[in-house]
């Protein structure tokens, strides 16, 4: 992926980690239509990329992102708002459909739109300095790229009611206790640990991988019979895969499994 005169820039790393970094420090990487853009199409190539295990998403300077580009956002009249509110729903659409483990790992500031981007995300881990927020209302506008759907189902209904009709900010400690982010650590220690948490991960079987994020992701909103049935179908499709195999075969070795993806 080439990086000039990108405000997303992307590097592969080992064990098929895409870090994915948000690079408008100046703006605190507000969510142009341009970085947007850009990030709809890194998703899109990593979602086809075999070579692509999972994605890392962080942010250069002292925020992860702080939501919608101000400038743009003035803008903004009934229909192009509603059309920039489907557009910023399907960029964050296409990483939680990626099929593959993401995890924002959250510095500074994540307000708004930013919140959002990292909801969309697997998992997210932050520093123990972060700060959290949907201050959209105080714009007299709401969130509109995802934030009134993920996270009442991330933190419950009566706190993302509380967060987003106050628009106040709340800690890293609070995000930990609601169960928005499940790690906190220091600012040094915040991207070695996510690497070691995707690496963790990504050792395991691609297949099965996809079908616990689809399962869990798809099964939240269906009746507890029809969720456990998608569990069963999944669980029967991955006893017809060669990591199932694999990894059965493996264990009974007493040795580590080698998976393919098969």
């Amino acid at each position: 992926m080439d990086n000039t005169n990108r405000v997303v820039k992307t590097t592969l790393h080992d064990a098929g980690i895409l870090e994915i970094m948000l690079d408008r420090p100046n703006q605190l990487n507000a969510l142009s239509r341009t970085l947007l853009e850009q990030l709809i199409h890194i998703f899109n190539e990593a979602k086809f990329n075999n070579s692509i295990k999972a994605v890392l998403l962080t942010g250069t300077g002292k925020a992860f992102c702080v939501g919608a580009d101000i400038n743009q956002l003035a803008e903004l009249k009934n229909a192009n708002g509603l059309d920039y509110a489907r557009f910023g729903q399907s960029v964050f659409h296409q990483l939680e459909s990626l099929g593959k483990p993401s995890l924002a790992a959250i510095q500074g500031f994540a307000l708004g739109g930013g919140c959002e981007l990292a909801m969309a995300a697997t998992l997210r881990i932050a520093t123990n300095t972060a700060i959290f927020g949907q201050p959209e209302i105080k714009l007299g506008v709401i969130p509109g790229f995802g934030g009134t759907q993920r996270l009442p189902r991330l933190i419950g209904k009566g706190r993302a009611l509380q967060v987003c009709l106050t628009g106040r900010n709340f800690t890293a400690e609070t995000a930990y206790q609601w169960g928005l982010v499940t790690e906190l650590t220091s600012p040094e220690d915040l991207l070695p640990r996510a690497f070691s948490l995707l690496k963790e991960i990504v050792q395991f079987s691609p297949l099965a991988i996809q079908g616990i994020m689809t399962t869990i992701q798809q099964g939240y909103d269906l009746s507890l019979e029809d969720a456990l049935e998608l569990e069963a179908a999944y669980f029967g499709l991955s006893c017809t895969t060669a990591d199932k195999r694999e990894g059965v075969k493996a264990f009974l070795e007493k040795r580590s499994p080698v998976f393919n993806g098969e």
